[in-house]
């Protein structure tokens, strides 16, 4: 495996004689009470991740206490990154699990330091820091304290209702830092949910603890995305959606197509031909072989739910990250172009 970059010498001072420095890469196989999860402790060289260039998340502070998730869903787009470690895309992003062992630790020294001017920080937006395997390793609450020390906003994306356990402490953190909390919910169909999400807390849980975040006193918006054409987009199901995101107290709603992703396509197709094989040809259409979904489909679904979050009092407001004021409109962004035509989308169903 390639670890020499993600990993560092450890020194353990409750270690046995001798044993103090221990490998930088320790596997655990298998975990008793995970299902067949298992866990790869690594110890990291660094916590905070910089985002390079300047579209929609460029130039912020990232930090990913897992690489891999047991979330498992099968259009995750970060799954190809797995593949960095010589695991693979599919079974492997889902039950072998990367742990930043010693995240909290590095994060206190990275923010101590002079080097990194670090003022809004996102958590989430790779893979979950809220699955399973945060129970055991209660990575977050250090990191959390660490960043409220610091004084840097958080910023926090998750599908885990595990995130209800660090809710008091999120509102503590409130009255002295900028916090913000967002739960992915996609699919509001059960069986369909256990298929594409199947290692995802319910969305039943999941509306839950929106209601909780809101309990809370913390505002919480619904990341209502990714749309999968063919399954989630059609009317019945997006009215359900949000009219649930509304009641459950949801302070504002996001969605958006789903995209393809080398290593999330490659997963999610291999299920759409054994459980819906008659929508190949659709997602054929729509993709082609590019990762975005084309950009008459996507106007399409963007009149479809805009109406629905003006309806349900969901609709987004941009702010500047870490300050809560509003921003500009974004500037028109160049999107991948295709040679292919694809059909009217109203014609596609």
């Amino acid at each position: 495996m390639r670890w020499e970059g993600q990993t560092a010498t450890h020194v353990d001072a409750d270690a046995l004689p001798g044993l103090e420095e221990r490998s930088s890469v320790l596997e655990q196989w298998p975990t008793p009470g995970f299902d067949g999860a298992s866990f790869l402790e690594i110890t990291a060289k660094s916590a905070l991740n910089r985002v390079p260039g300047d579209g929609f998340m460029g130039g912020t502070w990232t930090i990913n206490p897992y690489r891999g998730c047991q979330h498992a869903c099968r259009y995750c787009f970060a799954r190809n990154t797995h593949t960095y470690l010589d695991l693979d895309a599919g079974a492997d992003f889902d039950s072998r699990i990367v742990v930043k062992a010693n995240l909290v630790e590095v994060l206190e020294r990275e923010l101590a330091g002079p080097r990194r001017a670090v003022d809004a920080v996102q958590l989430g937006t790779n893979t979950d820091p809220y699955q399973r395997a945060e129970g055991r390793y209660r990575l977050m609450p250090g990191v959390l304290r660490a960043l409220a020390r610091h004084g840097a906003s958080i910023s926090v994306l998750t599908k885990g209702t595990l995130l209800r356990r660090d809710l008091p402490l999120l509102a503590s953190i409130a009255r002295d830092v900028p916090v913000s909390v967002a739960m992915s919910i996609a699919i509001f169909d059960d069986e369909l949910q256990q298929q594409v999400e199947p290692g995802t807390p319910t969305t039943r849980s999941r509306l839950a603890t929106v209601r909780a975040v809101r309990d809370a006193g913390l505002d919480c918006a619904v990341f209502a995305m990714p749309i999968l054409p063919g399954l989630t987009d059609t009317r019945e199901h997006l009215e359900h959606a949000f009219a649930a995101i509304a009641e459950a107290g949801a302070t504002r709603a996001i969605a958006s197509a789903l995209h393809l992703r080398p290593g999330a396509r490659e997963w999610y197709l291999a299920w759409l031909r054994q459980a819906h094989p008659h929508l190949v040809p659709l997602y054929g259409r729509i993709y082609g072989r590019g990762a975005y979904a084309k950009r008459e489909y996507r106007d399409w679904l963007r009149d479809r739910i805009r109406p629905l979050q003006r309806r349900h009092g969901l609709a987004p407001v941009r702010t500047t990250a870490g300050t809560g004021l509003a921003a500009p409109p974004p500037r028109a962004r160049q999107l991948p172009s295709t040679s292919e035509p694809v059909s009217a989308p109203a014609a596609l169903f």
